[in-house]
């Protein structure tokens, strides 16, 4: 069984994918901010769990945290960064510091944990490199400004790295989720169409973990809609997101 440094472990789609892979008998490296919601699975699965508790947003937290898995472990087989973000931006009220937090997690965390675990990648057996992005990326929704660009900017990051590492023999899988219950999405004031649970969504992902591929999404027909959608033309997207768009009322 594989050693995985399993990052956002703590609750929602994180948390759930971290039960899928102790089941199926995994070392698992859990990572998260908060110790007392790792600690039980620690308890309930002995021998197979390091906690691997930091803030991701600190550099020196995620290089501690790498070090760490090295010094138990000595390398890994697969690296499942799925920690991350979201708020909204409030029309006519932009918000730069919002932007910088949202892609400061999901951009630049993300890239720090790139950059700590692929040593380890390189020392591991069939060596597998997975990154949770979002549907989102393919088309552009109002007020989704900054969570769209930072996980248009993984998509990007993570599609280039898979061509750079594809003569290493590190395997890329990028994972493209529509809505999912998790506590993220509950403060969602919007509707969220064909929302998967967080199980559903862990044991959708965990049962293609295997094969590899270069993307997994769901649910099937939410993402094709949304990617036959942005392939529209610019205009027909943007009369689209006006439809969908709040009105800003001044005063």
């Amino acid at each position: 069984m594989s050693r995985c440094w399993l990052t956002g472990a703590s609750s929602g789609i994180g948390a759930a994918l971290a039960h899928c892979l102790l089941e199926q008998g995994h070392q698992v490296a859990l990572g998260g901010r908060h110790a007392e919601r790792l600690t039980p699975l620690a308890e309930r699965y002995p021998g197979q769990v390091l906690l691997a508790v930091g803030d991701l947003d600190q550099p020196q937290q995620v290089a501690d945290i790498v070090a760490h898995i090295q010094q138990a472990w000595g390398a890994l087989d697969c690296v499942i960064l799925n920690a991350g973000t979201c708020e909204y931006l409030e029309p006519g009220h932009f918000d730069p510091a919002l932007v910088e937090r949202v892609l400061r997690t999901n951009v630049f965390a993300l890239s720090h944990c790139l950059a700590a675990a692929l040593p380890l990648l390189r020392a591991g057996r069939q060596p597998h490199l997975v990154v949770v992005g979002s549907s989102v990326s393919w088309l552009a929704l109002p007020r989704a400004g900054a969570y769209g660009a930072s996980k248009a900017a993984v998509r990007y990051l993570v599609e280039s790295l898979r061509i750079d590492l594809a003569h290493e023999g590190i395997d890329v899988t990028l994972v493209s989720p529509g809505f999912v219950d998790t506590p993220l999405t509950r403060r969602n004031d919007f509707p969220m169409p064909q929302l998967w649970s967080a199980q559903r969504a862990a044991a959708h992902i965990a049962r293609r973990l295997p094969r590899r591929p270069l993307e997994i999404t769901f649910p099937g027909m939410f993402t094709f809609v949304l990617r036959l959608l942005g392939a529209m033309p610019v205009r027909l997207r943007l009369a689209l997101g006006q439809r969908m768009a709040r009105r800003h009322k001044d005063g």
